[in-house]
Formats: C-alpha cells, sequence, structure tokens
C-alpha cells in the first residue's frame, strides 16, 4: 500500500501554508485529466525524491523544501518533464500536459 496522502485538490485542515510548501497540480492528455499516472519529483540534481499516482480526477500534489524542483510523468497516453521553482513556503501550482 502507497505511504503518500490522497491526491485531492483539498489540502489537510493541518496543512500551515505559511510555514509548507505544496507543488500540486493536474495531468491532462488534451483537455481530459488523467488518472493513474505516476508523477514523481526530482530534485535540483536530477535525483529521484519522490513519486505519487494521479487521482480520478488527475491531482497530485508534493510537499517539499522550497527549491527547484523536476516533476517528471510517463504514462501510456504520453509523457512530459517540467521544471518548478518553489521559493518560498505556500502554493506551487504545476499544471502537467502530456505530449
Amino acid at each position: 500500500m502507497c505511504g503518500a496522502p490522497a491526491q485531492t485538490p483539498t489540502l489537510p485542515a493541518s496543512v500551515d501554508l505559511s510555514k509548507e510548501t505544496v507543488i500540486y497540480g493536474v495531468v491532462r492528455a488534451g483537455e481530459a485529466p488523467v488518472p493513474g499516472a505516476y508523477v514523481r519529483l526530482l530534485d535540483s540534481s536530477d535525483e529521484f525524491v519522490a513519486e505519487v499516482v494521479t487521482s480520478a480526477t488527475g491531482d497530485f500534489r508534493f510537499f517539499a523544501a522550497p527549491g527547484a524542483w523536476t516533476l517528471s510523468v510517463m504514462h501510456r497516453d504520453g509523457a512530459v518533464r517540467t521544471q518548478v521553482h518553489a521559493l518560498e513556503p505556500g502554493l506551487v501550482q504545476a499544471p502537467l500536459q502530456l505530449q
């Protein structure tokens, strides 16, 4: 069983966005959300840090330290890789469009 929290668009009430950085978004293929896609979080040296599976609505989220990150998705419908700069605590939106 996966230890990642449920990938929903709503954050738990205990999350303090003045102290925590949350990278979140939706994986899409065209206009359609992609459920069951594996989204990887890589650090600034391209090393694996974490992985989550998107929800039924294509949502994903990571709790991360401020800094430079890479998100990578591979799915049967396509792939995408993008840089994310989370410079301070708060919400950082990172929508991902499969190519």
